[in-house]
């Protein structure tokens, strides 16, 4: 497994330890039985490419990949060009465009955001092809929790958006003296109307990036 350069001199130790290599050698034996794993192993990282360490302002946290063929490339609620926009993240555009006022997206593909600073960060990196939450327990979550605490501890005045209760456990490394966190329920049609919609998450985080000095997020990915 390899990192973008930025983020393995502050991930490198985790990188590098025992857990992390049992984890990619359960990849392998899954990969080994003729067992489909999303994304591609070229796209397991993709928030982190297009995303360096010191970029990040924002930080939207999910829980595992998509689990449907060709779906996943490595950005949480994100699909490719071409793909159908999922019911989660068709509920992200609705609140968008009631917050901000923007049209809403034709497409799902959020790479607009990752390239703008928005760290798009599944809780677990990679799931088998039809069962949500399969790779919970192998070894991701001590990952991406080394990842939110390295930003929580090393930046400053970053913004985390917590959607549903499993993000919301990742925010309890966050000092919220420090950064902004954006809790609200999860985005899926069984609990969007539960505080999900009307939480108003890109406007709060525009105002807070401006400020403390910080250019805004282009929420519109039409214009990609």
């Amino acid at each position: 497994m390899h990192i973008e350069q930025s983020w393995h001199h502050h991930l490198g130790k985790i990188m590098d330890s025992k857990q992390m290599s049992q984890l990619s050698g359960f990849l392998d034996a899954e990969r080994a039985k003729g067992r489909h794993i999303y994304p591609p192993p070229e796209s397991i990282f993709t928030a982190f490419t297009l995303t360096p360490f010191n970029a990040v302002k924002v930080v939207i946290i999910g829980q595992d990949p998509y689990h449907g063929p060709g779906q996943a490339h490595g950005l949480s609620f994100s699909v490719p060009d071409g793909v159908k926009i999922p019911p989660s993240l068709r509920n992200i555009f609705k609140e968008l465009v009631s917050d901000i006022g923007c049209p809403a997206p034709v497409h799902g593909n959020l790479e607009s955001w990752a390239h703008q600073g928005v760290l798009l960060l599944n809780n677990c990196l990679t799931v088998e092809n039809g069962k949500a939450g399969s790779h919970q327990g192998k070894g991701w979550e001590a990952f991406t929790d080394a990842a939110i605490s390295q930003l929580a501890e090393i930046r400053e005045h970053l913004v985390f958006i917590l959607w549903g209760r499993k993000a919301a456990e990742k925010g309890h490394a966050i000092d919220a003296s420090r950064h902004l966190i954006v809790t609200a329920a999860h985005p899926s049609p069984l609990s969007a109307y539960n505080g999900f919609f009307g939480s108003r998450p890109f406007s709060r985080t525009n105002s807070y990036l401006k400020a403390h000095g910080q250019t805004a997020i282009d929420w519109n990915i039409n214009e990609s």
